[in-house]
């Protein structure tokens, strides 16, 4: 625990055995209460890996959920374990399970009840080998955002990110998309319900076992960046009440 909260790690795997280990391995067990693992009906043995390692609590998905509904399992299930902060860490160990102390702490001592752990912050993103294309989009993506979520962020599209279970519940996250968008969505709502949002500085690893979605999915991805953004915009300026953010 950290200052007397229950801090649950949530792990979102699809065929991540060759990278689980690892990431497991460096989760600073001394302040973690319970270790979460979601499998999305992976093709490989990540189930088989996790019990090995002594996950307590392993879940899987019969079919193919999405990243998004991925995430839904993993809040449910963290809440349910009676959490009250809750740090999603991707297993393919893109991201520094070394960091989780830092978010937690800002968490646990109620300094944010967000924290993401931004890729951009810094000048690493691109040394540390993030596709160029990527890099440029995730710029444009947050500065517009930016302008029609009205924040100042450095960006908002990293998987690395850490949440109080007062700001889940009081969201309707089981109404978004079951894809890559979720994420956006998720934070288009804590923003809209005025909850403040805060960033630390991380460096992501980018290796053939890291998870990343083609440049086909990329585009996708940012269509529905731009509609929930532009949706958020509309209701704050009661044109419209959509369910997305009026439960």
């Amino acid at each position: 625990m950290i200052n007397g909260k229950k801090l649950v790690i949530c792990l979102p795997a699809y065929n991540a055995s060759k990278t689980l280990e690892q990431t497991f391995l460096d989760i600073p067990k001394d302040i973690v209460d319970e270790i979460l693992l979601v499998d999305d009906a992976s093709t490989d043995n990540t189930v088989e890996i996790a019990n090995q390692l002594g996950i307590k609590h392993v879940l899987r998905h019969e079919t193919n959920k999405g990243y998004g509904g991925n995430q839904k399992t993993c809040y449910a299930k963290a809440i349910s374990l009676h959490a009250d902060v809750i740090i999603l860490l991707h297993p393919d160990y893109q991201y520094n399970p070394k960091l989780i102390p830092s978010i937690a702490y800002l968490l646990a001592h109620d300094i944010y009840p967000v924290v993401l752990g931004s890729r951009i912050l810094g000048k690493g993103a691109l040394k540390n080998g993030m596709p160029f294309y990527k890099y440029f989009f995730n710029r444009i993506l947050t500065f517009i955002q930016n302008l029609l979520l009205g924040q100042k962020l450095s960006e908002y599209h990293t998987g690395y990110r850490g949440y109080t279970t007062k700001v889940l519940q009081s969201i309707n996250y089981e109404n978004n998309s079951d894809d890559f968008v979720f994420d956006n969505q998720v934070l288009s709502q804590i923003i809209y319900k005025n909850f403040s949002v805060g960033e630390i500085s991380c460096s992501a690893k980018y290796f053939p076992e890291a998870s990343s979605i083609n440049f086909k999915r990329s585009v996708k991805y940012g269509l529905g960046v731009m509609a929930t953004s532009f949706l958020y915009r509309l209701n704050k300026m009661r044109v419209i009440k959509s369910a997305m953010f009026h439960e």
